[in-house]
């Protein structure tokens, strides 16, 4: 199943979208809204819209968004340093602010950053309160998964030493294009073009920590609420965005969140 939140004009609504989007035509692609939301039972009410009428919106508004660095070895290696089963996975934060949905632009930092970056991941989305999940159990928590791209102000990364700001802009998470339900996250390919050129060319079996282990260490931390988002590192080939660019994230089994980068105003 594939749930995405959208929008007709008059608010938002949740909805399931139908067809398949490896296979149909764009047209071809419905939605149909559900009552409620995604994170209880729910019936599907409305009749079925084509999908290019509505605009899509971020899958979910996540109370927080964490993610995870240097999850695979060879982006480890990208940036100068070795990653090691022997120590622990490095966590930080993204603010819910900095989350924005398909279609949306990035807004490069002009005269604070000068070097800002893509990183296609796989993301994780909670589909309940949890706390203190063992790695067995973390598929009772999960709704699904969507694309994500972690976008960096690298300059900001180096030279500030942490890793907040660098990542915390505002629009510097993009989500979507919707949540895929059903889907093994074991080897999924995970891409990243730039202009329609490969930049990003991995698989979530290269992780070195793969999902249930990363929401079972998170959740030993923090309480997980609902809608929130665990990132789960990028692939080797990270790097820079410019103003004008479109930065388009896959992943196996979901599909495509693409974004058009622009100058803050």
């Amino acid at each position: 199943m594939r749930i995405a939140r959208f929008t007709t004009g008059e608010g938002a609504a949740f909805g399931v979208v139908e067809g398949d989007p490896d296979g149909d035509t764009a047209a071809a692609l419905t939605v149909r809204t559900i009552d409620g939301h995604p994170f209880a039972p729910f019936q599907v009410v409305g009749e079925p819209v084509p999908l290019s009428s509505v605009r899509l919106l971020s899958p979910v508004l996540p109370s927080k968004v964490v993610a995870v660095g240097r999850n695979y070895a060879e982006h480890a290696q990208e940036m100068g340093v070795e990653a090691s089963l022997d120590e622990p996975p490095i966590i930080f934060l993204k603010p819910s602010t900095s989350v924005v949905g398909p279609g949306d632009r990035v807004q490069y930092p002009v005269g604070i950053s000068s070097d800002v970056h893509y990183e296609g991941e796989l993301a994780v989305v909670i589909a309940r309160l949890c706390r203190e999940v063992p790695r067995e159990r973390v598929s009772d928590v999960v709704l699904g998964f969507t694309c994500a791209n972690d976008v960096t102000a690298r300059d900001l990364q180096k030279t500030e030493k942490q890793w907040g700001r660098a990542k915390g802009f505002d629009t510097f998470c993009p989500l979507g294009p919707w949540v895929t339900t059903d889907l093994d996250p074991g080897d999924l390919a995970v891409t990243t073009t730039v202009n329609g050129e490969l930049r990003q060319a991995g698989r979530t079996s290269q992780m070195m920590r793969g999902v249930a282990e990363l929401v079972a260490h998170v959740s030993e931390a923090m309480t997980l609420l609902p809608g929130d988002v665990i990132l789960t590192g990028t692939p080797a080939g990270v790097g820079p965005l410019s103003v004008g660019d479109e930065v388009s994230v896959t992943v196996e089994g979901i599909g495509t969140l693409t974004n058009m980068v622009v100058a803050r105003g």
